[in-house]
């Protein structure tokens, strides 16, 4: 049997191609444009995620047995707002995860409604990317699309209605639209009405391993496999990543180098950093975690090689670099503003500490550890939760420079284990097909048999002293920097 795990990125799609055994046989990526029609905007359309997916599909299944397939599942970028007319049709282009435009009605959600009582309803506060105030934000600005929503999606479940004709979802990624109470696994009907919108108007919910439905005819016809191929609910990019490394059960630890950066912290139990600086979400295995989420990671050291530097040769520029730890040139990653721990959208990506004598390969450097640094600050949070966490695994685009994994050991003081396969949320997708087809009996017993760890990069003594020291300076730069934003950002 084969199955198939779609990763819906900000950049691309990723197809991947995996046998009963675990075993990678195929992977394609296809690109689509991304919009930012005003600053701090970022947008794009659905129907492009279709085209790219089919497209992809069909190179994907290419010189491989069709009939084999047995299952399809999904990873995806999470909180983007896609809404559907009567007739299914995309109203307006979606509004992505990085998007930065609904500081009012943050605003409005979090202190007229009020943190607690978010917290209460959702086990969250509202965050610009979030959903609820995208919706909110319809509703304000554009009144007569808001009036036209009669189906409220995700991005990875608008590729599974096209698949499949069922308007979906799964708990995990419900969780980030601040409409779930994540808790109990179910909408809130309090925030449905905060939001002016109907339980009706939402995708049913099911878990990340359960199926949904079978491709439809049509859909079928055109990939050449059969129709009674089984769609799974998938889950958000990071649940799903998790799953790719084995992140499941009580206690485990991954950070995902994508697009954007993430510590996530799986939990048997249900439970709330009492700050909400960590998101409190729904797992892909039934059960919860805490996530900590920067909106640009792995997408600092691609803007900064390719739009600043201009080299796509990015092994190059990190064979510069030798005197870890020793770095006076510091980069604040927020090129998008500012998720995890600060909710702030006006936060901007910063470099400071240059001198007349700073190199290249300073400022690359520099780079490579701000998202680490960054990455710490909800580290931090966590451990001052009592969650002790000794290791972790990694995964991502980012992830596969051995120079940033070592650099990410010795910041954060932890083991970071490596894995045979780092294809992340895609690999996530298709092991979750294969469980609702029955080949596995859970989600645990596919990261067991399927992830293995190849290697683990260890902290050095000295050279996570140096970095104490670096992210003791690190931390003080975006509080400081906080009325500047708030100035150029006006």
């Amino acid at each position: 049997m084969l199955f198939i795990g779609i990763d819906l990125g900000t950049s691309a799609v990723k197809l991947l191609l995996m046998d009963e055994t675990g075993t990678v046989k195929n992977i394609v990526s296809k690109e689509y444009p991304l919009y930012f029609p005003h600053p701090g905007w970022s947008e794009q359309k659905p129907e492009d995620w279709y085209r790219e997916t089919i497209s992809g599909l069909k190179e994907l299944l290419t010189g491989f047995p069709k009939e084999d397939v047995a299952g399809i599942s999904f990873g995806g970028q999470m909180h983007g707002l896609v809404i559907l007319d009567e007739n299914d049709e995309v109203i307006r282009p979606a509004i992505l995860w990085n998007d930065g435009r609904t500081t009012k009605e943050c605003d409005y959600l979090n202190y007229e409604i009020g943190k607690s009582t978010l917290s209460e309803y959702t086990a969250n506060i509202s965050f610009t990317g979030f959903t609820a105030p995208k919706i909110l934000w319809v509703r304000n600005e554009e009144p007569e699309n808001f009036a036209r929503i009669k189906k409220i999606m995700l991005p990875k479940d608008y590729i599974a209605y096209k698949l499949t004709g069922v308007h979906c979802t799964d708990v995990s990624d419900a969780s980030g639209m601040l409409l779930l109470d994540v808790k109990n696994r179910k909408w809130s009907k309090e925030m449905c009405e905060i939001c002016h919108i109907t339980e009706d108007m939402l995708p049913k919910l099911y878990e990340s391993y359960e199926c949904v439905g079978t491709v439809l005819p049509k859909v079928a016809a055109e990939l050449g496999i059969g129709d009674n191929v089984r769609v799974a609910a998938g889950a958000g990019d990071n649940a799903a990543a998790a799953v790719a490394t084995g992140t499941v059960g009580d206690g485990g630890c991954n950070i995902s180098l994508g697009t954007s950066g993430t510590i996530f912290i799986s939990s048997d139990k249900f439970g709330v950093d009492k700050n909400n600086a960590l998101h409190a979400f729904c797992d892909a295995n039934g059960a919860y975690h805490l996530m900590g989420c920067m909106l640009s990671a792995a997408s600092c050291n691609k803007w900064w090689m390719d739009e600043i530097i201009g080299t796509k040769d990015y092994a190059s520029e990190q064979k510069q670099i030798e005197k870890l730890g020793e770095n006076h040139v510091y980069y604040l990653p927020y090129l998008m503003g500012e998720r995890s721990p600060y909710n702030n959208p006006n936060a901007r990506a910063t470099f400071i500490g240059m001198t007349m004598d700073t190199t290249r390969a300073d400022m690359t450097q520099a780079v490579l550890e701000g998202v680490a640094f960054a990455l710490r600050d909800s580290f931090e949070v966590a451990k001052s939760l009592g969650i002790p966490i000794t290791r972790t695994k990694i995964c991502g685009g980012g992830a596969k420079s051995p120079l940033w994994k070592k650099i990410i050991a010795n910041v954060l003081g932890i083991k970071v284990d490596v894995l045979e396969t780092e294809e992340g949320p895609s690999l996530g997708g298709a092991m979750l097909a294969a469980v609702a087809c029955g080949v596995y009996e859970s989600v645990e017993a596919a990261a067991k048999k399927i992830v293995k760890v190849v290697d683990t990069v260890e902290p050095e003594v000295e050279l996570a002293a140096k970095y104490e020291a670096r992210y003791a300076q690190f931390k003080e730069i975006y509080p400081a920097c906080i009325p500047v934003f708030d100035i150029i950002t006006r």
